[in-house]
């Protein structure tokens, strides 16, 4: 078959593309590079932030890279002659029509960002947001997995546990431990107040604030005696436990008698 002449202008055309593309590819190649390159630089930067969790400043390098990307592609459409205006566009409704479809997981990011920026805990936290408490194990976009106390693996999403009361319970130092106590109205109520007040001389009770003991309610047949003092968060549930078995075994060896426990509803 004859082979069909190529006209000038045909051969201009093709080396003005030929030599777009090639500006085209190396500008996807050098933002390539620098893509990288911002991602690193902005991950040792973030180091020196204390503040910032390890998975906040992950995630803001990945987004920087990825932001460098993006200008990147459109630079190069644009070398190639793309009007990148409708594309802007077309990409604006589809990111509109998957954010719709996907509410819940992005008010999970959402909430995500929140608790890594506020921090109202972190890895290795106990907290409790009713239904929820347990260790804090870690910290994603999406989820917070913890530990339950007796040892089971709870993932939860963000957005539950951001959009409750958190009580953290390792947050502080440490923490101020309340036992009640009752003894009967003909028992001898300054003794009771006595040995109660001589079980909080235990090295776990911090001196300051100085232990106290109360009269914190008088019921019909029973007052109520409370023991309040401030320990370390490692020792609070154990010397709880210990002060609730030595009150019982002290005030009997007095010769108290203990009222019975009230009946459940």
């Amino acid at each position: 078959m004859p082979r069909l002449p190529i006209s000038d202008a045909t051969l201009a055309l093709l080396a003005a593309f030929a030599a777009d593309l090639l500006v085209a590819l190396l500008i996807l190649a050098l933002g390539w590079m620098a893509a990288g390159w911002v991602q690193q630089l902005l991950r040792r930067a973030l180091v020196r932030v204390s503040r910032l969790d390890t998975t906040l400043r992950l995630m803001l390098a990945s987004v920087a890279r990825y932001a460098v990307l993006a200008f990147t592609v459109l630079a190069a459409l644009s070398q190639l002659g793309i009007q990148t205006a409708s594309l802007l566009a077309l990409v604006g409704a589809a990111g509109l029509a998957i954010g719709l479809a996907l509410q819940g997981a992005l008010a999970n990011i959402a909430a995500g960002l929140m608790i890594l920026l506020l921090r109202p805990f972190q890895v290795g936290d106990s907290i409790k947001a009713t239904p929820v408490a347990g260790r804090i194990e870690e910290i994603g976009l999406f989820t917070v997995e913890l530990t339950t106390e007796d040892g089971v693996y709870l993932s939860v999403p963000n957005s539950a546990v951001w959009n409750r009361s958190v009580r953290n319970l390792s947050r502080l130092p440490t923490r101020q431990l309340s036992l009640a106590v009752r003894v009967h109205y003909q028992d001898d109520l300054e003794r009771a107040l006595e040995v109660l007040h001589g079980l909080l001389d235990d090295p776990r009770v911090l001196p300051s604030p100085p232990p106290e003991v109360q009269v914190t309610d008088l019921g019909e047949t029973t007052v109520e005696v409370t023991l309040r003092g401030w320990t370390k968060v490692a020792d609070h549930p154990a010397l709880l436990s210990d002060l609730r078995r030595r009150a019982k075994a002290a005030l009997a060896a007095t010769g108290f008698a203990l009222p019975a426990a009230p009946p459940s509803a």
